[in-house]
């Protein structure tokens, strides 16, 4: 069949400014932005009067004692005489972002243990929790409390910097001054972009080009060997404020089955003021995962991996198996996205331990990018882009994402607005899948495995996130990146709001990576590191029993086999909700289609709707439609007599 030569109109990137924005656009703040280590123009009154600093220190994703660069910073102020280190429990982050049991639990674990880090240096101090929205909570300690200073560790990412800004607004109206500094990357994010004049970084030899040139990654910063005691604690709570108040749509209503009291009062129980809230105040079930929070378990870890010179100096982490029952992995990301251990005490210890194994005559040391090190440099690339790209988290005004006419897209309205939560699509059949795949019930035991695991735990191999990815969109589901985001955004312990989106545009070839072609095979790729399936036994148990033989493709066991294992597909597990060959090769051909068009989530085609038309008129007039492949691929199945399972079956029997 000819291929239809491109109807593609002249393309037309529509600038930023014109596209809708959603109701908290992270582009839209006009206030100051602070610099490594801002100081505020004028003098602050109360400083003015006593010549004392009271110093509120803000954690965020920064939950350690240990190389901190913004607690150092904020500690060096000069003349500090009360010193409070506080968190604010935001109803933006415990309603608007989708955030899963087990994450909840591994933040107040490490929340739990750096209060008692502080305690240890100081009897009188603990972590200082308010629960309440930011602005609110800063004016009335501004107030209360006499604060001077606040410092707190720079945050590049779109939300947090809407948050921080609203904060630096408040500080300039109140004679308050902040310290602001980078410490959450190898390289502050926002110095990488401006280096690279405004654009975002989209390929790791581009942002290693940049940094190459740039000042080199600080050694790790000292612990504190002793803190200032904190000021008056007294805080009248007189409800002056609804400190909770929230009136969006609560994105957690599905995973919160109890009694929300989280925002009762802005300091907690009275029994217990400024303490860490538990999960049954926030109306949650206790969590399943078996990975716990906290600084101490994270230099624990850190501590293991740095101890064995030979696994440091030879992680590749494209080689590690996905289909092992323990991490083959470090397993620090969680603690890493949490900053319950500093990236340079991971950097400079491994380099440490690297320079030791050289001297050493060790030998096979793994390079960029597949070593400890590249995988760091990724997650700055990945901050960097999205501190760069405006709505990078979606498809619709992302100029780096290429349009591809996927099933099950985020709604709009008419002013921009993402429609929450989003409404049910009318292709059933692709409902259908989406939560077959989320509840790890596709019929394809790998995949299912794969994603119990990820609700169960939290966590999955890379390679396991790969391959779950692959199968939703470009593979073999044909459904929008973004629905695939969002699942991750909730059950993922190391969540980032760079790298998820980052490598959800990666996986389905949208931005970063192009070899769309290249597919996760759905019975090859987890036999490669196990026959067993002891990753599959483990998480889809109904399977157990199955012969190694076809515990990747249980609905190829003869009905014996499948008798003898006490699980009947169809009725104990799944059938396939797919024909895996059928649907591979559809999809790759409708990804050419959507490469030769060469849309980008800013063009004026995709936001007025017309490149979803020309593209499906495309696949239309290719072949490219599932009626058309389908009917062309079943003949070529008839002739040959072989599916892409019954191949795996038959080389096994031979």
């Amino acid at each position: 069949m000819t291929a239809l030569k491109s109807p593609k109109t002249p393309k037309k990137e529509v600038p930023l400014t014109s596209l809708p924005k959603p109701d908290l656009s992270p582009r839209s703040s006009k206030a100051p932005k602070p610099s490594s280590s801002s100081k505020h123009p004028r003098e602050t009154q109360e400083k003015k009067k006593t010549g004392k600093a009271r110093v509120l220190y803000w954690h965020r994703t920064d939950l350690r004692l240990t190389d901190s660069p913004a607690l150092c910073k904020a500690l060096e102020i000069e003349g500090i005489e009360s010193f409070w280190p506080i968190w604010c429990f935001d109803p933006e982050y415990v309603y608007k972002h989708r955030v899963g049991l087990n994450r909840w639990n591994f933040l107040l674990e490490s929340m739990e243990d750096v209060s008692q880090e502080y305690k240890s240096l100081n009897e009188h101090q603990k972590l200082w929790v308010f629960r309440g929205r930011p602005e609110l909570i800063f004016r009335k300690l501004i107030k209360d409390w006499k604060v001077t200073h606040i410092a707190w560790e720079k945050d590049s990412n779109a939300y947090s910097k809407v948050r921080d800004e609203k904060i630096i607004a408040l500080a300039n109206e109140l004679g308050v001054e902040v310290v602001a500094t980078p410490g959450r990357h190898l390289y502050d994010p926002d110095e990488v972009i401006k280096a690279n004049k405004g654009k975002p970084t989209m390929t790791l030899h581009q942002w290693q080009g940049i940094t190459s040139k740039m000042k080199g990654i600080d050694q790790p910063y000292p612990t504190p060997a002793s803190l200032p005691d904190p000021g008056p604690s007294d805080l009248e709570d007189h409800h002056e404020e609804q400190w909770g108040k929230y009136e969006g749509i609560d994105l957690n209503a599905d995973v919160r089955t109890g009694k929300d009291t989280c925002f009762d009062s802005l300091t907690g129980p009275s029994d217990n003021p400024f303490s860490v809230p538990t999960m049954d105040q926030l109306g949650f079930q206790p969590a399943t995962t078996t990975i716990h929070g906290g600084t101490n378990e994270g230099h624990r870890r850190l501590d293991l991996f740095l101890s064995d010179p030979e696994k440091v100096s030879t992680f590749s982490k494209p080689h590690t198996a996905p289909t092992a029952l323990e991490p083959s992995t470090t397993l620090l990301s969680p603690y890493i996205k949490f900053g319950c251990i500093g990236l340079r005490e991971l950097w400079w210890g491994c380099k440490d331990v690297v320079e030791k194994w050289r001297k050493n005559g060790g030998k096979g040391e793994t390079k960029e990018p597949e070593n400890m090190f590249g995988q760091l440099e990724f997650r700055d690339m990945y901050a960097c882009a999205e501190a760069a790209v405006p709505h990078f988290e979606r498809i619709r005004g992302n100029s780096v994402c290429k349009y591809v006419a996927w099933a099950l897209q985020n709604q709009y309205d008419d002013n921009g607005n993402e429609i929450l939560p989003r409404p049910r699509d009318e292709d059933e059949e692709a409902e259908k899948r989406f939560e077959a795949w989320r509840e790890g019930r596709t019929g394809f035991p790998w995949i299912d495995a794969c994603m119990r695991q990820l609700k169960h735990e939290g966590w999955i191999h890379h390679l396991a996130r790969h391959s779950v990815a692959c199968f939703l969109t470009r593979g073999q589901c044909y459904i929008s990146w973004e629905r695939g985001m969002e699942v991750f955004d909730e059950w993922l312990i190391d969540w980032d709001p760079a790298s998820n989106p980052g490598n959800w545009m990666w996986l389905s070839a949208s931005a970063f990576y192009s070899q769309y072609f290249r597919v996760y095979g759905l019975v090859s790729w987890p036999q490669k590191t196990d026959k067993t399936g002891a990753l599959v036994r483990k998480y889809c148990p109904e399977l157990k029993d199955f012969p190694d033989k076809y515990i990747y493709a249980p609905h190829l066991a003869p009905a014996a086999v499948q008798e003898k294992a006490n699980c009947i597909i169809g009725k104990d597990y799944p059938s396939p909700i797919l024909d895996e060959h059928v649907e591979k090769d559809l999809c790759i051909a409708r990804l050419k289609d959507a490469y030769h068009l060469n849309y980008h989530g800013n063009d004026e085609d995709v936001l007025n709707g017309t490149a979803e038309k020309k593209l499906k008129e495309l696949h239309e007039a290719n072949g490219h439609t599932h009626t058309q492949k389908a009917e062309e691929d079943e003949k070529k199945r008839k002739r040959s007599g072989e599916g892409a399972l019954d191949k795996f079956i038959k080389r096994e029997k031979k």
